[in-house]
């Protein structure tokens, strides 16, 4: 089992440098202006979650044919991640963030337009690279996906200042905007791998509730991490209106006079003129009360709950292996991220 863990692993980070290798060829350009932006966008990537879900996923799927990632497997890791990627650019507008990965936002750094457009030529080469899988419904469920990824994003602007936002409501929006990608990574890994719609469908599953969960956690992240830990602007849901669970869970139960306490807090923090220090000790007022409450708690054993729910999905669905198990601790991973 050691040596299959290994092989695993090692088989793995081969395929992600591949990713990364089509990644950069796919978005090289001959203006350089160009390419010193999507240079800079290299420092975004994280720990790939998205390419690896695909990855992993097609290893999972069938354990008795080795490791059965093809090179369509590979041009799907790599799509999800551009188009994830756009959607960071595209984030990053609209809320106005400045730091990302420890490092300037394309639109602080360049400005608003050049980040739209860099965000609009990601998803264009998306598109462009996933033509090349002879089969068409690749691309129309990856087109889906964003295009379900895009809904998300709307309804929540539809929703920002809506302070009696429902918890179905915040889940619609986070399944679509975040989940639904995550799930379309599974689904196609094991639609690429021949695996039967049942399964496909139950890893679609997966992902999503692994997606939904890592949102929230996300979320939680945006009240209560260190900027410099999570590597990214903290406190933009607060100042752009955007309600999340540990919010939405504290003013539907909260006493009339807790509520308007906190409404006070948030109308406070919305305003463009206070000061950055006055801010940042708004922001620890509301999670010191969000924390008190309970509110936060109640959002870690919901993101701890889906995370159990994907993880019987794999136990359910796919037989033992090394790759089956990869899932299961990916799962497990969300939830160890610094709240």
């Amino acid at each position: 089992m050691a040596q299959q863990d290994s092989e695993l692993s090692e088989r793995l980070a081969a395929d992600l440098i591949d990713v990364e290798r089509r990644f950069a060829s796919e978005l090289q350009s001959d203006l350089a202006c160009v390419n010193d932006l999507v240079n800079h966008i290299e420092r975004y990537r994280g720990k790939m979650l998205r390419p690896t879900l695909v990855l992993v996923t097609a290893m999972a799927c069938v354990s008795t044919d080795g490791f059965p990632v093809n090179d369509s497997h590979r041009i799907v890791a790599t799509v999800t991640e551009m188009v994830h990627m756009a959607t960071l650019v595209h984030d990053d507008i609209l809320d106005e963030a400045e730091m990302r990965r420890r490092g300037q936002t394309i639109n602080n750094l360049s400005g608003n337009e050049a980040a739209v457009m860099l965000g609009d030529y990601l998803i264009s080469h998306a598109y462009h690279l996933c033509s090349s899988i002879p089969d068409s419904d690749v691309s129309r469920m990856i087109a889906d996906a964003t295009n379900t990824v895009c809904e998300g994003e709307l309804l929540q602007l539809h929703n920002r200042k809506n302070f009696n936002l429902t918890e179905q409501t915040y889940y619609d929006i986070i399944r679509r905007k975040t989940a639904s990608l995550c799930g379309i990574c599974c689904k196609l890994a094991a639609y690429l791998s021949k695996a039967q719609p049942h399964t496909a469908d139950a890893l679609y599953s997966y992902g999503e509730k692994l997606g939904i969960a890592f949102q929230i956690v996300d979320d939680v992240l945006d009240l209560l991490g260190d900027e410099q830990t999570v590597g990214k602007s903290l406190g933009r849901d607060l100042e752009k209106s955007k309600l999340t669970l540990p919010l939405i869970h504290y003013l539907n139960t909260a006493d009339e006079a807790d509520r308007n306490v906190m409404l006070s807090l948030l109308d406070q923090q919305r305003q463009t003129d206070l000061p950055e220090q006055t801010r940042h000790e708004q922001v620890g007022i509301i999670a010191g009360r969000l924390r008190q409450f309970g509110s936060v708690d109640y959002a870690r054993d919901k993101a701890a709950s889906l995370v159990e729910q994907a993880k019987l999905v794999v136990t359910e669905h796919l037989p033992e292996s090394p790759a089956a198990s990869l899932l299961i601790s990916m799962a497990d991973a969300v939830l160890s991220r610094e709240f």
